[in-house]
């Protein structure tokens, strides 16, 4: 048995959890969300608490039951609190704007790069050198983040490209020129 799954999940004020025909529905301030929960997974409301159960004991059953604990979790937090992601563009000349609801970066290529704001997603730039991602769904924010990192990855020698805040890049040292030749 997961000892994730055996956990309860606190609701906070504010925030309804239902669970019918095999879909979790959690509302809250800042929004909803759905998921499909797939097996015999039971949830259970009691009070303050939503239990995730499990109706028969099986293998499979025990890798699903700390999965969609967890994914419970997330679904709470994100209509009461939200999510959010930071990331810093470090290069010379690099910067990002907002432009309606379009990101443009200008991270050392010969044109910019737009990316589009997708639905459940809020990009920010707060400043010319960083990016907030947020929205109340975990996955969706995590995933949008990843996407705009990967436009230019961080290298090791400068540390140029587009990194979490929290993010710390193993710098390497450089070519040493003329050291060892006669």
């Amino acid at each position: 048995m997961s000892r994730i799954g055996k956990m309860p999940v606190v609701i906070p004020a504010g925030v309804t959890v239902n669970f019918a025909n095999g879909v979790v529905t959690v509302k809250g301030a800042k929004g909803t969300l759905t998921q499909k929960i797939e097996g015999d997974i039971i949830i259970k409301v009691e009070g303050a608490h939503a239990l995730v159960e499990k109706a028969v004991d099986s293998p499979e059953l025990d890798a699903k039951h700390g999965l969609y604990r967890a994914l419970l979790h997330n679904m709470v937090v994100g209509v009461s609190e939200g999510y959010c992601k930071t990331l810093k563009v470090n290069g010379v000349g690099w910067k990002v704007a907002k432009q309606g609801k379009k990101l443009v970066l200008n991270v050392g290529f010969s044109h910019p790069i737009e990316v589009e704001e997708p639905a459940g997603v809020t990009l920010a730039c707060p400043n010319p050198n960083e990016i907030t991602v947020s929205g109340i769904d975990k996955t969706l924010v995590g995933q949008t983040a990843a996407n705009i990192r990967t436009i230019r990855e961080p290298e090791p020698y400068h540390g140029y490209g587009i990194a979490y805040s929290d993010e710390v890049i193993e710098r390497k040292e450089g070519k040493t020129g003329g050291k060892g030749k006669k």
